[in-house]
């Protein structure tokens, strides 16, 4: 499976790919926000060895694929199915900080929200993000996205709870 526009293409990850992965995955800017990291080689090769395994699953619940910006890999964006029944999804992306600032990570969420409403028929996608993360909640609302607002101490981090913001896209609004 892959995704692409002009810029930038995701496909599925392969096994070596933990190499590129850690060079970002293991610094401590990329998982501020996260409830994981930073990566120890063991877990950037778990990550992709997971990634992988959920690419084999039947039926498919978790997109997990590698950003390509100019031949290099650069992070990674995902789709979780969430809700079969109510056509729910959500996205998520992690990019090299190397790339940051030049629109990438927008790119990656609208490439994401587009396959889950026109391959996965999807009625509703959401993203979560830290509300101390401005570029974060920037990147969703350039994607299109809309925030619903604030999940109060959803999220366990290293150095406490966590409050998220809610934004999603319903299919309806999608490509006006």
């Amino acid at each position: 499976m892959s995704l692409s526009n002009e810029r930038i293409s995701l496909r599925e990850f392969t096994y070596s790919d933990w190499t590129e992965v850690h060079k970002y995955a293991s610094q401590e800017v990329v998982c501020q926000y996260q409830p994981w990291g930073p990566n120890k080689k063991e877990d950037s090769k778990e990550f992709v060895s997971q990634a992988m395994k959920d690419a084999e699953r039947e039926p498919r619940i978790r997109f997990v694929l590698a950003i390509m910006y100019k031949e290099f890999l650069i992070g990674a964006g995902e789709f979780n199915i969430k809700d079969f029944t109510n056509k729910v999804g959500e996205i998520g992306y992690i990019v090299n900080p190397d790339y940051w600032g030049k629109g990438v990570a927008t790119e990656v969420a609208a490439l994401l929200i587009d396959f889950g409403f026109k391959e996965l028929n999807l009625h509703r996608i959401y993203a979560t993000c830290d509300p101390r993360n401005i570029g974060s909640s920037r990147v969703l609302e350039k994607a299109g996205m809309v925030k619903e607002g604030r999940l109060r101490e959803d999220l366990l981090l290293k150095d406490g709870w966590r409050d998220s913001f809610v934004y999603s896209v319903l299919e309806h609004e999608w490509g006006k």
